[in-house]
């Protein structure tokens, strides 16, 4: 399947979840594509990490304002009655659990919903950021991201890299299928038509609880 064509029906998946007046705050990469696809007459609140709340779409290229950036550090707008204040202020915002929906990438997830999405042992590492803080604060975490890397799981059993948070992930958006974290593992509740339930598994290492109200993504 074309990259463009995965990311597209992730973000679009990811955007049901997502109700009027939310304040959400997305992970850098693929989870910014998400408000492109919001339903009809649902309207969120971003946030970002670094001390905004209200951000807009990406600015035309030449009107580019240097002191608004996302935590990532990619130019973005304010929307009018947005707000502008220290991190300080910001993590209270998402550590007080006023975040209704973070929606993050991840490098590996398993089925205690354990994450990790900071670091490969070896490589070169910026830092964690505010993930943690949004794993633990927000109410609901979903996680936006391909179902494997180089044909490799990134949906394990337990995972093996460093952690960012531990049995926070409640929701994974794939290009397989949507699947949910529960005590009794992970349940595949709506698949992409495209695929057989078989060959989801096949692509999981993490074995799958099958809904028995199993329904198409779209």
């Amino acid at each position: 399947m074309d990259k463009n064509k995965i990311r597209e029906i992730i973000a679009k998946r990811c955007a049901l979840e997502l109700n009027d007046g939310d304040v959400v705050n997305l992970g850098i990469g693929l989870p910014t594509m998400i408000p492109n696809y919001l339903p009809k007459g649902v309207s969120v609140i971003l946030q970002s990490e670094n001390g905004l709340l209200g951000l807009g779409p990406t600015p035309p290229a030449g009107e580019e304002n240097e002191y608004l950036t996302n935590a990532g550090g990619g130019y973005i707008s304010v929307v009018a009655g947005g707000s502008i204040f220290d991190t300080s202020t910001s993590f209270g915002i998402i550590r007080g659990g006023h975040v209704d929906v973070t929606i993050l990438g991840a490098l590996q997830v398993d089925q205690y919903g354990n994450l990790a999405n900071w670091a490969i042992p070896g490589g070169k590492t910026p830092g964690m950021g505010g993930a943690m803080d949004l794993l633990v604060g927000a109410k609901c975490v979903i996680l936006a991201m391909e179902h494997t890397a180089k044909g490799n799981p990134k949906i394990m059993k337990q995972c093996t890299l460093p952690l960012t948070a531990s049995h926070e992930v409640d929701m994974i958006v794939t290009e397989l299928g949507v699947m949910h974290i529960t005590p009794e593992g992970i349940v595949l509740t709506e698949i992409n038509p495209e695929f057989t339930p078989e060959e989801v598994q096949k692509q999981t290492e993490a074995t799958l609880i099958i809904s028995k109200d199993l329904k198409p993504m779209f």
